[in-house]
């Protein structure tokens, strides 16, 4: 297969237990996704109610091989039709990490190609800049078209199983963490309520489905964010919502939910009760991340809006954060991923791969990276 391309970029993603492959197309600013694979590994580590990190790392070393020879094969992919090697370069766990970066390395050093290392939360920024269109041709030398672009100053919310973070971007790889949890990430309180409640692995999912159950059964749809507290069985803080900075603080939610079972234990006998103390604890903890991220735009009046991580296909807070954006700050665009880049992906780390490389004052050290590169679980973001 022949591509006409600005850039062809091969990405890999192996941070925690998703192992990720993608085959992404750059033109013009536009971001397409050739081809992509993701392998779960929830099966595995269910049992334990959370992730193993050798057990994570033994399942990346036996499907990424396979996943390497699926999308190379499938496209006919040769040394001479790659321009770039991306990878998760962390934060994440170690002996996960390990497993993407050293098949990264072997991949540059055989191909001779620029590798270049991504932080995991500049991949779920970058999710957003995924277009969910086939890829445009030049092949006939047609012009191509130019895509919008998401429009700085941005603010971008990440929310996953272990990070919450607000962060500023003027520019493009220029990130300022203006807010963060101080304990639990969102999706970690997700996770560690379902298994107080004992509802499985992975949680969130759970916690959610159950959650929107709940306000559909109870709830015209119109309403479902004005919910009556009078008739509520359940009332759970909103931990650091008034606090006069932009962090968060997620474990005493979770722990407010611990209290509540251990005080009504019969919760977890009825469906009805279970599900409406996960809707009112999905209420809250969306209270606080939504009520922090329009604080911080009016205080740093960003021009777009994004949301990223896992917690970000969560619909109610896709909803709600949209609602109370076109309310309160109408002229601020909101941008959302579409929910399977919400997840752990090897096509967001293409794209903010490539965006590292173009805007780095010298990509020289790129092209022999394989040579120093490592990965690094506690990687900052700068």
């Amino acid at each position: 297969m022949h591509y006409t391309c600005t850039m062809l970029i091969l990405a890999i993603e192996t941070s925690c237990d998703e192992t990720a492959v993608a085959l992404v197309e750059e033109k013009r600013g536009g971001f397409f996704v050739i081809d992509e694979y993701v392998s779960s590994q929830t099966k595995t580590h269910a049992p334990f109610g959370g992730v193993v990190p050798n057990l994570a790392a033994r399942d990346h070393l036996k499907n990424l091989p396979l996943l390497l020879k699926k999308i190379i094969a499938k496209n006919k992919i040769k040394r001479n039709n790659i321009d770039l090697i991306a990878v998760t370069e962390g934060p994440g766990l170690i002996p996960a990490l390990l497993i993407g970066t050293n098949a990264a390395k072997a991949i540059a050093y055989a191909w001779k190609k620029p590798l270049v290392g991504v932080h995991h939360i500049a991949g779920h920024i970058y999710a957003n800049f995924i277009h969910l269109v086939k890829s445009p041709t030049s092949r006939q030398g047609a012009a191509l078209p130019q895509f919008n672009r998401v429009k700085f100053p941005i603010l971008a919310l990440i929310v996953s199983g272990g990070h919450t973070e607000l962060i500023f971007m003027k520019k493009h790889m220029d990130f300022k963490i203006v807010g963060q949890t101080l304990d639990d990430a969102a999706g970690e309180a997700f996770d560690k309520v379902a298994k107080i409640l004992e509802l499985g692995y992975p949680g969130g999912p759970i916690v959610s489905r159950l959650a929107e159950l709940y306000q559909s059964s109870t709830f015209p749809s119109q309403q479902r964010s004005c919910r009556d507290s009078s008739k509520s069985n359940f009332s759970l803080p909103r931990p650091m919502i008034n606090s006069n900075n932009l962090n968060f603080s997620f474990s005493g939610l979770k722990t407010a939910v611990l209290y509540t079972i251990r005080d009504n234990p019969k919760t977890l006998k009825s469906k009805k009760l279970t599900s409406e103390l996960c809707a009112e604890f999905q209420q809250a903890a969306i209270d606080v991340l939504v009520s922090k991220t329009i604080r911080a735009a009016k205080k740093y009046k960003p021009k777009t809006i994004l949301l990223g991580g896992g917690v970000s296909a969560n619909k109610e807070l896709r909803r709600q954060l949209g609602e109370i954006i076109k309310k309160q700050i109408p002229d601020t665009r909101y941008q959302i991923p579409d929910t399977k880049y919400s997840l752990d992906n090897a096509a967001m780390i293409a794209v903010a791969g490539y965006h590292k490389w173009k805007f780095s004052k010298n990509r020289k050290p790129f092209y022999n990276n394989w040579r120093t590169f490592e990965a690094d679980a506690n990687l900052k973001l700068n």
